[in-house]
Order: structure tokens, then C-alpha cells, then sequence
């Protein structure tokens, strides 16, 4: 965060980027399928540069969500050179490579800037429990286990239903899905009894009563304080650690570009990405989708990768994710 202060005081002192800028539309590259978090994100972006005249080119959102986002990642590490990419990465640069051994490091792209984090929340159907703790009884009892929609297996949402059991005692069966928003429409369904959805992509059917937050898996609560629902705020939903079940897990939102790209082209897209955080429509967005604000470039950047890495390869090596 002092970074991201130190940065906005030197934005405010000088001039508009007056060196390198596309020549031609900009690609914003999503490592996952149409409707998910990545995609909104991406979407708002794009909507937020338009708006506010922020690039004379378009940018323009390319969904590449093949093979688990293994197409993402191996495209953009075959565009060495080329500033007019650039992807929306998450937690998937660290797993996918653990889990599939694809031969991808993201070390090997250009660090642009950390924008956001994401939580994730434990979600029933709203027919369904009403707390953790019944919840979590109603899994132990089932003659079957529970089915749990996710999106990506050996991911995220994947590691965080099997340090649920591990928690809990309780037995589920992790069914991957494309995005976040058709496991929100299976659950709607009853085709899963829960998910691990971000907020984001449980939103609307949360906002239509159709399914129940139970728990945030965060140290502390999610800040947002206005009504998403009648009766129910973002900080209203307590974390699983104060309904007894001690797991946390934060995703990473970050910009990259491909590797060997010169640091003209670089510091246009810090600057760039710095602006979008200044705007009305990434501020609604946040608070909207309840992500947690964050800017850093640079070398607070990278040794935020780099300890977020090791974090999601303990993880996964706990989990029995990681390929042999």
C-alpha cells in the first residue's frame, strides 16, 4: 500500500506518459471462460479505459480459457516482444503448472502490476442449510458426498474443498466447471449442493435469493457495509474461522505482460493500470464484486509473487496436487 501511495504521488506530479503507447489494439488476455471473475473484471477494464479515454487504442478481451487457462498462459509466453498483449493472471500461474507440469513460470513474463485480491465465500442453495455448522452435519450425514461446483480442478476452488474435508471431516465431490458463473447456475439448480465461488461470480443469484452465503475464508470479514440484498451486507458474512472452520485463501489479481518487452512499454502499462484504479468505475467494481483493493508494481510486486507462490505451493503440496 505505500508503494501504491508512493506511486499515485508521483502520477499527480507529472505530466500524461509522453514516451512509447500502442500503435494498434491492445489485447487483455483472460486464462478463463466467458461470465467468470477474470472475464468481469477484464470487461470492466476495458469499459473503464474506453470511458475515460485513458488509451487511444482499443483494448479488446480475449477469452482463452483452454486446457484449465494452460492456452493463456503458453500464448503469452509465446508473444515475447509483443506490448500489445497482456493478461489478467491469477492464482492459476502458480497451480497449473504445480498441478499439469506445463512448461510455464511466470517468471519467464513482464510484472505490470498487482490490482486487486479475491476471496472466496462457502455457498449453499438457499432451500438448503442455513449456517456452517449445519451445513457441515448435513455433509457428514449424506449417504453420498456432497457435490461441490468449482471452477478447475486441482485449483483454487479445488484446494479449498479438500482443506474443507481435512477441516471438517466431511466428504465432497468436486465437480469442475468452465467459470464461476455456470457453477453458480448448477448450484441455482441443485445439480451441486454448494460452491466456493468468489463474490463476484455468486452475486446476482445471491442478490435474487436463490443462494446463501455461509462463510468468507479470510482472517476478517469482507469491509463493504451496504446492502447487496434486503437484509444482508458483504460484512454481514461471517468468516468460516468464526463458525469453527479455520481455512483461508486469498487469489491473486494481477496484470502481466509477455517477457522481453522493454521498460518503456512496461511503464506505460503501470501507468495505465494505475489510472484505471482511479476510476468510478473500477471503485463500484470493488465494492460491488467485494474484492479487496491493492496496487503494487516494481519490485513490491515481484516479492509479493514470490511469497504468494511459495504459499500456493505449500498448499498445493498439501493438498497432493502437484504432479509427479
Amino acid at each position: 500500500m505505500k508503494a501504491a501511495i508512493a506511486l499515485a504521488a508521483a502520477l499527480c506530479g507529472t505530466p500524461a506518459f509522453a514516451g512509447w503507447e500502442p500503435t494498434k489494439p491492445v489485447e487483455i488476455v483472460v486464462a478463463a471462460g466467458a461470465g467468470g471473475a477474470s472475464d468481469q473484471m477484464a470487461r470492466m477494464m476495458q469499459a473503464a479505459i474506453q470511458k475515460n479515454n485513458l488509451m487511444k487504442q482499443p483494448m479488446v478481451v480475449s477469452l482463452k480459457g483452454g486446457a484449465s487457462g494452460a492456452e493463456a498462459l503458453m500464448y503469452m509466453k509465446s508473444s515475447e516482444g509483443d506490448p500489445n498483449k497482456v493478461l489478467i493472471a491469477y492464482s492459476l500461474i502458480y497451480m497449473l503448472p504445480l498441478s499439469a507440469k506445463i512448461p510455464f513460470n511466470w517468471r519467464e513474463l513482464t510484472p505490470v502490476s498487482v490490482i486487486a485480491l479475491d476471496q472466496f465465500v462457502l455457498w449453499d442453495n438457499s432451500a438448503g442449510p442455513k449456517t456452517v455448522k449445519e451445513f457441515i452435519d448435513a455433509a457428514k450425514a449424506a449417504s453420498s458426498p456432497f457435490k461441490m461446483g468449482g471452477t478447475g480442478s486441482k485449483r483454487e476452488d479445488h484446494v479449498l474443498t479438500v482443506f474443507l474435508e481435512q477441516k471438517t471431516g466431511a466428504k465432497f465431490s468436486y465437480l469442475p466447471y468452465k467459470s464461476g458463473g455456470e457453477a453458480a447456475t448448477q448450484l441455482v439448480g441443485n445439480h451441486t449442493e454448494a460452491n466456493v465461488n468468489n463474490p463476484s461470480e455468486n452475486l446476482e443469484v445471491w442478490r435474487a435469493g436463490q443462494v446463501r452465503p455461509l462463510c468468507v475464508f479470510d482472517k476478517e470479514r469482507i469491509s463493504y457495509t451496504s446492502k447487496v440484498t434486503d437484509t444482508q451486507s458483504w460484512a454481514d458474512i461471517p468468516t468460516c474461522k468464526e463458525q469453527g472452520v479455520d481455512v483461508q485463501y486469498l487469489m491473486l489479481r494481477a496484470m502481466f505482460l509477455p517477457g522481453k518487452v522493454t521498460a518503456e512499454q512496461q511503464a506505460f502499462y503501470v501507468e495505465l493500470f494505475h489510472k484505471v484504479t482511479q476510476t468510478t468505475e473500477y471503485k463500484d467494481y470493488m465494492e460491488k464484486q467485494a474484492l479487496k483493493p491493492i496496487f503494487l508494481t516494481g519490485k513490491d510486486m515481484v516479492q509479493f509473487l514470490e511469497e504468494d507462490d511459495a504459499i500456493n505451493k505449500s498448499l498445493m503440496t498439501e493438498a497432493g496436487f502437484v504432479a509427479k
